[in-house]
């Protein structure tokens, strides 16, 4: 039997856990904004944490559900902002900013978390 947590059997797992958390989120965040998506996926991005297409379809990673609980929901909450601004304008921001006041702090742990992966692989 293969204990490799990335091997296929295991990312199926993570991949898993990755959705029921992305949707668990979604929902507690969008009680604050209101907004609709067409589509959640869950991708093994290499270079993002998660993105917004002009169709509204949301995607993350699925490393996001082993991230700290507090960073999964700065990046959700920043996907679900990027529903109603495809921008990083000040807009955008004071959006975030309404559900995830510390989000300055976010992306700069989420950058040192990006750091540790690049100098493993």
């Amino acid at each position: 039997m293969d204990s490799n947590p990335y091997a296929p059997q295991g990312l199926a797992r993570f991949r898993h856990r990755a959705k029921h958390l992305v949707l668990s989120r979604l929902a507690h965040y969008n009680a604050l904004y209101g907004f609709r998506w067409e589509r959640v996926s869950i991708r093994d991005q290499r270079t993002r944490w998660g993105s917004c297409s002009s169709t509204g379809t949301l995607s993350f990673n699925w490393r996001i559900a082993v991230i700290p609980a507090e960073l999964a929901d700065y990046v959700i909450v920043h996907e679900l902002c990027h529903l109603k601004h495809l921008d990083h304008s000040s807009d955008f921001w004071a959006m975030v900013e309404r559900a995830i006041p510390h989000h300055r702090a976010c992306r700069r742990a989420l950058r040192q978390i990006d750091r540790l992966i690049a100098s493993r692989v």
